[in-house]
């Protein structure tokens, strides 16, 4: 016979799994496979390139169109430098409070999800519900993409996604895109009281953010549209969160690299946002090239995951009313895999228990009422597709 697990017992599972982003997350795909193998429920992986980690999706119910997907990701953000007060990768349940690494962000929604197998078995749902668990999204939704792409190839097309992302089990149909930049400013090394003739990467690479500082405080002044005051804040943020460069204070950096991070609201245009840093660049890439050819500045991406824009009597959004009884929706800031099903025409909704409030903390918990909660919401879901 095969296991059944509670929401709260599949959590415990879950978590005690180190699937931190840079560490394979193997371990805890092939403990959903098993587990659903063992309700003779086949499953699909979709590999990384060098195969170190998958994304895992499912069919549950019947080879029909019109069902559900359940999203959500496998990884959690690491533990560098927090001071828990208990061991990060074992629930502990204090004050109605689980604490866990990934309780909220969002193992929780995984677990429930996981944990109702049985349930939607015994339901002989006449809609599939369909299970998409990712790899790498808390470093730019990176493994969704190409499970997303192979779902539309093999599965019955879902007219809803559900996001299980920690929004309180209140409807979220918006969040910012996340574009991710890498910038490389190369100079060229001089004695710094010579500083005239040789080029300062620090330098140059303070001219680039100041750039970037003043642009985020020009989207501050604008007047947000009335969709985008649900934002916060309600307007794209350009941010510089590393730096790195130089070897000792007289001498002019050679190198300096640093990464930015945008968040853009749906309504603002990514492309000629990147576009415009990206000339801003090379106008100063020309003027240094000129006191030393060797000098250069590139500019990389290393994510852009698109935002999701809200649908206009969209299916998910929808069926979430019906199954909470919630007619209010809102929107974040943060970034999921619901843009990226969106724009392989998925209508999609953000749902799911926690506060992202409590995400990437020291001591993350959920509430143990949301657990129930988010367990009783995917308890009508079930309901829903058997009728």
């Amino acid at each position: 016979m095969p296991t059944e697990y509670s929401s709260l017992e599949m959590l415990e599972k879950l978590v005690g799994f180190d699937s931190v982003s840079r560490n394979s997350n193997l371990p805890i795909i092939q403990f959903i496979q098993e587990y659903l193998s063992s309700y003779n429920i086949e499953s699909d992986l979709v590999y990384n390139s060098d195969k170190t980690k998958a994304n895992l999706f499912a069919n549950v119910g019947p080879n029909e169109p019109g069902g559900t997907i359940l999203s959500g990701h496998t990884d959690v953000v690491p533990i560098d430098g927090q001071n828990w007060d208990t061991d990060p990768f074992k629930i502990i349940e204090k004050d109605s409070k689980i604490y866990g690494r990934g309780t909220c962000d969002m193992k929780g929604f995984n677990a429930i999800c996981l944990s109702l197998v049985p349930n939607m078995l015994r339901a002989e749902l006449k809609k599939p519900i369909q299970l998409a668990f990712s790899y790498d999204e808390e470093v730019g939704c990176v493994g969704a993409p190409s499970m997303i792409r192979k779902m539309r190839q093999s599965l019955p097309t879902a007219t809803s996604v559900i996001v299980g992302e920690p929004t309180m089990m209140k409807s979220v149909d918006g969040h910012k895109a996340s574009i991710g930049l890498d910038t490389e400013v190369t100079g060229f090394e001089v004695h710094s009281s010579l500083l005239p003739t040789g080029v300062s990467a620090i330098m140059t690479a303070a001219e680039l953010i100041n750039w970037i500082t003043q642009k985020t405080e020009e989207n501050q002044k604008k007047e947000p549209h009335f969709e985008d005051k649900m934002f916060t804040p309600p307007f794209t943020t350009l941010h510089v969160g590393k730096i790195n460069g130089g070897t000792a204070a007289n001498i002019t950096s050679k190198k300096c690299t640093f990464t930015m991070d945008i968040r853009c609201l749906p309504s603002d245009d990514g492309e000629a946002l990147v576009k415009e840093y990206e000339d801003f660049a090379q106008s100063i890439q020309a003027r240094i090239k000129k006191i030393r050819p060797e000098a250069g500045i590139a500019v990389s991406r290393h994510h852009w995951v698109p935002g999701l824009k809200p649908e206009k009597n969209g299916d998910a959004e929808n069926l979430v009313r019906r199954l909470t009884g919630n007619n209010s929706t809102g929107k974040v800031s943060y970034g999921t895999e619901a843009g990226q099903f969106q724009e392989e025409g998925y209508s999609c909704i953000i749902c799911g228990p926690g506060s992202i409030e409590q995400a990437h903390q020291a001591n993350e918990y959920l509430d143990k009422s949301q657990l129930e909660l988010g367990t009783k919401f995917i308890k009508s879901l079930i309901t829903e597709l058997s009728n």
